[in-house]
């Protein structure tokens, strides 16, 4: 396959499908690997490279000053040699640190007392030879000696653990493989806890792994046999229990091992029930347990650790349509609660007999949470904090005084004024009347006379709501005329689980309509012009752009669907794919349900490609994604080539060393940054000043 001027254009292999007596032609499925996760059909990476060279060619070439220079302001705005404020365990401060022109973090412990701090794990070095690297699972043993870490050298998130002695720097790499990366500590330092895939990549075993013995001889503590479930671990704060659930986006288990007495084994607190979720900590003596038993956005529950059944829970503060309950996190003394109440971010402070007080904060609309605590006996809570002009701060909250001590103000070495910036939340109407908030920020001087530039963010899923957090990448948008606005659509959980239900299932249209709205309604508060608004999602986040771009092309000057879940409909058809089952709850499923497959066939992107003209549009993929598949993209790149009608710009760019999350070195990543800033720069030019083609594809 040759690149020219002329974009790349894939075979059409027609395959049939039937399903409730609807036909259906997919003339891509070819595009899918038979041997995936390994990709090595060369007909498939040729077209994937293809499409990379039409990119380099057509796109990031002509760019490439504007690329360049972006990058440059992006990482400017980077503290080179930033470093982590020390975080207390045992004894011994760690934290982490950046040294000048490094991808990775070096990780550093300092034992009180000491005036020098050791190297206790240098990222850099482990990723050397490896174009994508990630660790995750770093945790250092209760008497301090054992460092156990896990890593991903391909995006694949298919994790490796290592064990290193910090006494002598003794090493074990590959102490086990193809784990999910998290790793828990039992109290001995002896053994530790590590999740499992399958070969559909689905977590479902938990092991014990033994220091002196070999992978082989791990054992096996928990295992789940339902392929809707994905098993998880990790302990309470106090230590006491180690935490093994199982769950779907609906359903939840959690069953302890109690480390005071291990020979108890494995206790379940309250077994599955479809649509109950659970989460919960210890202190005081008693388990402190989230739950939605009785209204979806949970109540506070307690039990004695002795009599910790559904019967023996005591409710300690009730569920609400406003009050928004998410976390709870236990100290000695008393526990934090965080929430939210009307979408807005509330933490407070509760003691074992319920008195309680609200952290206050200065600013209205902001994001807060529970930070890097690992000591259980403390009079202050570390807490992260940042909005959309106030940089991320990490503050220790003194709780018997109230006091805020700000620890770290994340550094814009370049230059940062919050002075010259605006923020506020603003409603919009849905079709349906509903008020959907939307979080904007801009330059002071934006004009809000229709002639501004609008950068539209959207994701809508899983109940995973959308934070007002600072971004400093976000400021070369906002320095070139842009304002930034997140669409906070039902499908999220921002303003509670009501939320997040109203938008999913057979409700998932709103998540769509809610966007469009959002839209509308900022051009009609002239924030800017029709046609003047570039969007972007990614993962379920790019499926919204997908339907979005659809459903209303009209609206969009440009569009960026980063890993876009884009073939909704045969992936929920194809139960062998690690995701699918414990996806049903959140989409339907529609190898059985009807209503289920006419509904996901009305609204999957790929499935609703019209014979229209669509803005320029930026796709990425990660040839190692476990999350969305490359082929979803790069199918709806190949439909789109041959059914839209305009001549406007087409980009697939896959990544062919990285998998969901893109590039991971700090540096890299902005790369892919100031690539799409500059695709959606070049698309706000004159024509006359582009260098687009007429016949981009």
């Amino acid at each position: 396959m040759t690149v020219d001027d002329r974009p790349p254009v894939a075979a059409k292999r027609p395959q049939q499908h039937q399903h409730f007596g609807i036909e259906r032609v997919d003339d891509y499925s070819w595009l899918r690997d038979a041997s995936y996760p390994a990709v090595e059909n060369p007909e498939i990476l040729a077209y994937l490279e293809a499409e990379n060279s039409y990119v380099r060619k057509r796109l990031l070439e002509p760019e490439a000053a504007r690329i360049e220079a972006l990058h440059a302001e992006l990482k400017a705005r980077l503290k080179e040699d930033d470093r982590s404020v020390p975080v207390r365990q045992g004894g011994v401060d760690y934290h982490w640190a950046y040294s000048k022109g490094a991808q990775y973090r070096t990780w550093y412990r300092q034992a009180i007392g000491q005036h020098v701090a050791g190297v206790m794990l240098d990222e850099n070095k482990l990723a050397e030879g490896s174009s994508y690297f990630s660790l995750r699972g770093l945790a250092v043993s209760p008497d301090g000696r054992f460092l156990a870490y896990t890593t991903d050298c391909d995006g694949s998130e298919r994790y490796r653990l290592h064990l290193r002695d910090l006494d002598n720097g003794e090493e074990r790499r590959d102490l086990a493989q193809n784990l999910s990366g998290s790793v828990v500590w039992r109290r001995d330092s002896r053994s530790l806890l590590a999740v499992d895939l399958n070969d559909k990549l689905r977590p479902y075993r938990v092991r014990t792994h033994a220091i002196a013995t070999a992978d082989d001889a791990a054992s096996a503590l928990f295992e789940e046999q339902d392929p809707a479930f994905f098993v998880s671990i990790g302990r309470t704060r106090s230590h006491r229990f180690i935490e093994v659930s199982s769950g779907t986006h609906v359903t939840r288990e959690v069953h302890v091992l109690d480390q005071e007495d291990p020979g108890l084994g494995l206790q379940c607190i309250a077994p599955r029930r479809d649509g109950h979720r659970y989460w919960l900590d210890h202190g005081g003596g008693r388990f402190w347990i989230l739950t939605n038993d009785r209204h979806p956005n949970f109540r506070l529950v307690s039990a004695p650790v002795a009599a910790a059944s559904e019967a023996d829970w005591q409710e300690e503060i009730a569920a609400g349509d406003r009050d928004y309950l998410r976390d709870v996190s236990c100290f000695k003394d008393f526990m934090v609660v965080s929430g939210k109440v009307d979408g807005l971010t509330r933490l407070r402070i509760r003691d074992y007999a319920g008195k309680e007080k609200v952290i206050g904060f200065d600013e209205p609309v902001f994001a807060a949470g529970i930070g890097d605590n690992r000591e259980f006996e403390t009079e202050r809570v570390r807490l992260s904090y940042s909005s959309m002009i106030t940089p991320p701060s990490v503050i220790d909250y003194v709780v018997p005084t109230g006091e805020h001590i700000v620890r770290k103000v994340q550094e814009i070495p370049s230059g940062y004024q919050r002075e010259l910036y605006a923020t506020s939340r603003i409603m919009a109407e849905a079709k349906d009347g509903v008020l959907i908030p939307v979080t904007l920020v801009h330059r002071r001087d934006f004009p809000k006379d229709g002639s501004g530039k609008l950068f539209l963010y959207g994701y809508g899923a899983y109940g995973m709501g959308m934070e007002p957090h600072f971004s400093a990448s976000r400021l070369s948008l906002l320095e070139r005329g842009f304002c930034f606005a997140m669409a906070h659509v039902r499908g999220g959980d921002e303003l509670g689980q009501l939320w997040y239900e109203a938008g999913k299932l057979e409700h998932k249209h709103r998540t769509f309509d809610d966007f469009i709205a959002v839209a509308e309604g900022l051009i009609a508060e002239r924030y800017a012009g029709p046609g003047a608004i570039a969007i972007k999602g990614g993962s379920a986040g790019g499926m919204l752009i997908g339907a979005v771009l659809n459903a209303r092309p009209d609206l969009w000057r440009c569009a960026i669907a980063d890993v876009p879940f884009v073939d909704v409909l045969n992936t929920m058809l194809d139960d062998k794919l690690p995701l699918t089952p414990i996806e049903w709850p959140e989409w339907g499923n529609p190898i059985d349900d009807e209503a289920a497959f006419r509904r996901i066939l009305g609204y999957s992107p790929y499935e609703t490609i019209k014979a229209q003209d669509y803005p320029p549009m930026l796709v990425t993929a990660g040839i190692s994604d476990p999350r969305v598949t490359y082929w979803e993209p790069a199918k709806f790149v190949a439909r789109l080539r041959t059914t839209k009608t305009d001549a406007q710009e087409l980009y697939l760019k896959t990544n062919m060393d990285a998998g969901h999350f893109g590039a991971s070195g700090r540096y890299d990543s902005l790369k892919e940054l100031a690539e799409q800033f500059a695709f959606i720069l070049r698309c706000f030019e004159p024509p006359e000043s582009s260098s687009s083609a007429a016949d981009a594809g």
